[in-house]
């Protein structure tokens, strides 16, 4: 099984990125993918999950400003961060399935 992420980088305060993560290589389906991310010197920290039936959930920090979404045909979840703050600068991981497989994750930094 192999977990990609895609789409970090830098941007201001204020302004939104877009994360994908794609995975191969998982035959059962349904599945859960869901998005952490961890900053310098903290635990990593929960952002959100779209379930196996597609419902998402966030974290109580980002509800509201991201949305999580899926191509279930195409095993890509996507997530749209909107109004980052300095707060949101870390590496952010994908997980399948409630963190059996693990993305190796993708820098996002945000300046205020």
């Amino acid at each position: 099984v192999q977990v990609a992420e895609s789409g970090g980088g830098s941007v201001q305060s204020g302004g939104s990125l877009r994360l994908s993560c794609t995975v191969s290589g998982l035959t059962n389906s349904p599945f859960a993918m869901g998005w952490y991310r961890q900053a310098p010197g903290k635990e990593r920290e929960y952002v959100a999950t779209v379930n196996p039936g597609n419902t998402p959930s966030y974290g109580a920090s980002v509800r509201g400003r991201f949305t999580i979404s899926r191509n279930r045909a195409r095993n890509i979840v996507d997530l749209q961060m909107n109004n980052l703050d300095p707060e949101g600068t870390g590496v952010y991981f994908c997980d399948v399935n409630y963190g059996a497989y693990w993305g190796q994750g993708i820098q996002v930094t945000v300046s205020s």
